[in-house]
């Protein structure tokens, strides 16, 4: 698999600080594309607890350490949100001791890792991961949120949930206890996919067709990464938001069997 990336974050138009924190591990050298992979995070420290800047870092470095540091050749399906919870352990850990404090903290958090021609997306909260393909955009993750819950259940329409006030209020973050239920999916990558990872911040002013949009149109990953940014700031610009774009430019075809990779013709 051979990838490239861009990131973007900014504290938008109306916050004087930035919650948001993103970040990466890659693969040092070649051996390490197939025994590790890659892995992209995101976080967004949520709004009304103090430290949110603090628990969105902690979850994205606790995240990318875990991962730098676990063994070789393990099955991303089940490692990656077994480090969700590592990373929500020391949220909750740092929350702990910012309580005698007065302080509270909490995070939402979305990570997709990659290595042969599979993608694994595991989230908290409603920080979301996209495939871009063909154009078109498909939200991979489900927002844990009071009103998507209600959408799914058919409650509410998916545009009341789109515009209901409580729609930025979460029902599952990092940091609230001493285990957090990740969602985790695996997905099959081609060539010329672009995965998305989004705080609200963009989600919430831009919808996905226009991500892809501005994504598709631009053969620079930095350039649409800030356009994306831009264009969330032109049209709302309430919330940090912050964006991190990863380009598959080619991927290796693998079957498994018993657990074991194989090339396939």
């Amino acid at each position: 698999m051979e990838l490239e990336f861009a990131q973007a974050t900014d504290c938008g138009r109306v916050r004087d600080h930035n919650e948001d924190y993103l970040g990466c591990a890659l693969p040092e050298i070649a051996e390490r594309e197939r025994t590790h992979g890659w892995l992209f995070a995101l976080a967004d420290g949520v709004g009304g607890h103090d430290k949110g800047e603090v628990a969105s870092r902690t979850a994205v470095e606790t995240l990318l350490a875990e991962f730098r540091k676990a063994n070789r050749d393990q099955p991303l399906r089940s490692l990656v949100p077994r480090l969700v919870q590592t990373a929500n352990e020391k949220v909750f850990e740092a929350g702990l001791a910012a309580k005698s404090r007065g302080a509270s903290m909490a995070t939402t958090l979305v990570a997709c890792a990659l290595r042969y021609d599979r993608a694994v997306v595991s989230h908290v909260g409603d920080s979301r991961c996209y495939s871009i393909r063909g154009g078109r955009a498909t939200v991979l993750t489900r927002d844990h949120t009071m009103v998507s819950d209600q959408a799914r259940l058919g409650l509410i329409s998916d545009r009341e949930a789109a515009e209901a006030e409580t729609r930025h209020v979460l029902t599952r973050s990092l940091g609230n206890g001493m285990f957090v239920s990740a969602d985790t999916a695996e997905h099959i990558v081609l060539a010329g996919d672009v995965l998305l990872l989004c705080s609200d911040g963009l989600h919430g002013a831009i919808p996905g067709e226009d991500m892809a949009e501005i994504v598709t149109r631009s053969a620079d990953l930095n350039l649409a990464a800030r356009q994306l940014i831009d264009a969330a700031n032109e049209r709302n610009g309430g919330d940090n938001v912050s964006v991190l774009l990863v380009r598959v430019r080619s991927v290796e075809r693998i079957g498994m069997y018993r657990g074991k990779p194989y090339k396939l013709a």
